[in-house]
């Protein structure tokens, strides 16, 4: 059973921030300054998996790296919003062009960036080590930090409320 204090069976799309959600908040930076971004195989698992079950999926990141475009694309991701100054700007662009009603939509943020898009959706997450002001407006609180499986946990509670978790797709890449 979720824990999840919404109707998941509404959820069709998961938009994720990148930075201190599908990777922790502290980033080494490598010799030429460019900041070098852990991120969690089970979160890429779910992922890929909600991609081949046909939910939405999309990046919004104010970050900048080919690291981060491969990766996600990789995955299956097409959606991927790079250098988002204003994220809800974004975010109305994927639902202008997705269909996506708000309230068929997931977004897992962790900073005030996020905010706005947070106040948008259906079903706001936030990582337990979020800012306060992002725990504050979330229906849903991982039992994760950011980076650590966020993505698995919320991506895994809404497949298994639609009867998909353990399909027969789960079971390769």
């Amino acid at each position: 059973m979720s824990t999840v204090n919404y109707d998941l069976s509404k959820i069709k799309a998961f938009i994720f921030d990148v930075d201190g959600v599908l990777s922790p908040d502290s980033i080494p930076l490598s010799s030429e300054g460019e900041p070098m971004r852990m991120v969690n195989i089970k979160d890429g698992y779910a992922i890929n998996l909600a991609v081949k079950h046909g939910y939405g999926v999309a990046i919004i990141t104010g970050g900048d790296t080919e690291a981060v475009r491969l990766r996600f694309s990789r995955l299956g991701i097409k959606d991927i919003y790079m250098k988002s100054k204003i994220k809800i700007h974004d975010f109305n662009d994927y639902i202008q062009r997705t269909g996506y009603k708000p309230e068929e939509i997931m977004y897992a943020g962790d900073d005030i960036p996020d905010y706005h898009v947070m106040q948008s959706v259906g079903l706001p997450v936030a990582p337990a080590d979020a800012a306060h002001e992002i725990r504050n407006i979330a229906r849903y609180i991982s039992h994760c930090k950011g980076g650590h499986g966020v993505a698995r946990d919320i991506i895994e509670q809404v497949m298994k409320v639609h009867g998909k978790w353990m399909s027969e797709e789960a079971f390769g890449w």
